[in-house]
C-alpha cells in the first residue's frame, strides 16, 4: 500500500493561516483521528486537533476530499491551522509519529496527480512554470497551458492517428478484398498524414517558452569605458555593477534579472572589448564577453556604430549623451544613465523587440522538450507520406504515437519525471 504523505502547502510561517495537506489511503482516517469525530467529505469542520497522547495541537478547519475525485486522485485532507511556526511544527510532528505517514518529497503531490491521471505532463510543467512565475507575461502563459488547450490539441492529433492506423490495418489485413473502401488505400493515408504533419508543424513556428521562463538575454557590449556598467545600473534601478573611470573594471559577466512591462529580462554587463591586452584576467573576460554576445537574444551595442560582431537583434546605443562621448547616427538611441535622458525610450525599444522573441498572447508556450516531441511526430508523419508500403506506414504511425505520448506523459522515463517534479516545492 502506498504511503500517505503530508506537507505544509501554504507559505512559510508565520502567517494568518497555514495549510497542511495529506494525500494517500490514510488521509481521511488521520484527519478524523486528529479531530476526534467523523467528518463529512467536502464540508468544512471546525475542530479541536489533539495528538495521540491527548495533547491539544490547535483549533483548525478540516476538509476531506475522497479520491479519485480529488486534486491528487486519491484521498486528500487539508488542515487549515493558525499560521504560527510552533503550531505547524507540532502538527507535523504528530503526523510523522503516525504509522503509514511520512513527509512528502518535492513535487510529490503533483506527481501523484499525474500518476493518477488528474493532469498530464504538459499541465504539470505548466504548473511548475506558474509557481515560479515572477512577471505577468510568465503568469499568463503558464495559466494558459494549465487550461488544457494544448493537451486537447494533442489528444485530437492522437485520434487522427488512430483513424490513420485503422486505415493502414485495413490495408494490411484486407488488401486482397474488393470491398475495402478506397479511402483506406495508402495514397489516401499519405494525404491524411501530410495534412496532420502540416498542422503539427504549424505549432513548431511558435516561439519557444524557454526565453519566457529564463528571461530574454540582453548583453551590454562595447569597448572599455563606453558606459555599459552605468547603463546596466540605470536599467535595473540599482547599483548592480561597479562604475569606474578605470578601463577594464568589469572583468567577469554580471547578470541581473529584471521585469520590464511584465516581460522577463536577464541583463548581462560584460568586459570592455579591445583588440589586445597584456592582462590575462582581462583577456579571459573579453573572451567570455564574446561568448555572451553569441548567446544573446538582444545586444545593446555601445561601441562604434556598425562594428558589433553580430548583425541581428542589435540595438545601437549612444551612451553618456550628457558628455557627447560617442557620436552615432539618428538611428541609434541616445541615452544618459546619469541624467535619465533616453532611458524610457530604450526600455520601450527593448520591450518592443522582446515581445517578438517570446510566445504571443494566445500562443502555446512550448518548451524545448515539447517542441522536440512535436518535431519527431511531424518527421514521422512526413516520412509516412512518402511511402506506400503498409508495413512501413505502420511503423511511422507507431513513432508518431510515441512522440505524442511523450508530450502528455503516456510514454516517459523515470529520469524525466524526476527532473520535472524535482523543480516543485515541497507541499505541491
Amino acid at each position: 500500500m502506498e504511503d500517505t504523505i503530508f506537507a505544509l502547502s501554504s507559505g512559510m510561517p508565520p502567517a494568518a493561516i497555514a495549510i497542511v495537506r495529506m494525500s494517500g489511503p490514510a488521509a481521511s482516517a488521520t484527519a478524523e483521528r486528529l479531530a476526534g469525530q467523523p467528518l463529512t467529505p467536502r464540508q468544512a469542520h471546525y475542530s479541536l486537533l489533539t495528538a495521540a497522547d491527548g495533547t491539544m495541537l490547535d483549533r483548525a478547519i478540516i476538509i476531506t476530499f475522497p479520491g479519485p475525485d480529488s486534486a491528487t486522485g486519491e484521498d486528500l485532507a487539508e488542515l487549515h491551522l493558525h499560521g504560527g511556526r510552533a503550531v505547524v511544527q507540532a502538527v507535523q510532528n504528530a503526523l510523522s509519529g503516525m504509522t503509514g505517514l511520512r513527509a512528502a518529497e518535492a513535487g510529490e503531490f503533483t506527481r501523484r496527480a499525474f500518476a493518477n491521471g488528474r493532469i498530464d505532463l504538459g499541465q504539470a510543467e505548466a504548473l511548475s512554470d506558474l509557481l515560479s512565475a515572477e512577471t505577468e507575461w510568465q503568469r499568463r502563459a503558464a495559466a494558459d497551458m494549465m487550461g488544457s488547450r494544448f493537451s486537447r490539441s494533442v489528444e485530437a492529433w492522437r485520434q487522427d492517428l488512430l483513424s490513420l492506423s485503422a486505415s493502414v490495418e485495413a490495408e494490411l489485413d484486407f488488401s486482397d478484398e474488393e470491398d475495402v473502401a478506397q479511402s483506406n488505400r495508402p495514397d489516401s493515408v499519405s494525404h491524411m498524414a501530410r495534412t496532420l504533419a502540416a498542422e503539427v508543424r504549424s505549432h513548431l513556428s511558435i516561439r519557444s517558452a524557454d526565453r519566457l521562463r529564463d528571461g530574454i538575454r540582453v548583453v551590454l557590449a562595447g569597448p572599455p569605458n563606453s558606459g555599459k556598467s552605468s547603463l546596466l545600473n540605470g536599467l535595473v534601478l540599482r547599483d548592480a555593477a561597479i562604475v569606474s573611470d578605470i578601463a577594464g573594471t568589469t572583468r567577469d559577466i554580471i547578470e541581473v534579472p529584471v521585469a520590464l512591462q511584465g516581460l522577463p529580462f536577464l541583463f548581462s554587463d560584460t568586459a570592455g572589448l579591445r583588440a589586445s591586452t597584456t592582462d590575462v584576467i582581462e583577456a579571459a573576460g573579453i573572451a567570455r564577453a564574446g561568448q555572451a554576445m553569441e548567446a544573446a537574444d538582444i545586444i545593446l551595442w555601445l561601441g562604434e556604430e556598425g562594428h558589433c560582431q553580430r548583425a541581428t537583434c542589435v540595438i545601437e546605443v549612444a551612451a553618456k549623451s550628457d558628455l557627447e562621448s560617442l557620436s552615432k547616427s539618428c538611428a541609434a538611441l541616445s541615452v544618459s544613465a546619469k541624467t535619465g535622458d533616453g532611458m524610457r525610450a530604450l526600455v520601450e525599444r527593448l520591450c518592443e523587440v522582446g515581445r517578438t522573441l517570446i510566445p504571443g498572447r494566445g500562443d502555446f508556450s512550448l518548451n524545448e522538450r515539447q517542441k522536440t516531441s512535436l518535431h519527431d511526430a511531424a518527421e514521422a508523419l512526413e516520412a509516412m507520406a512518402e511511402t506506400t508500403d503498409a508495413l512501413i506506414l505502420a511503423e511511422y504511425l507507431r513513432l508518431s504515437r510515441l512522440a505524442f505520448d511523450r508530450l502528455t506523459g503516456r510514454s516517459h522515463t523515470e529520469e524525466l519525471l524526476d527532473h520535472i517534479f524535482a523543480g516543485f516545492c515541497i507541499g505541491k
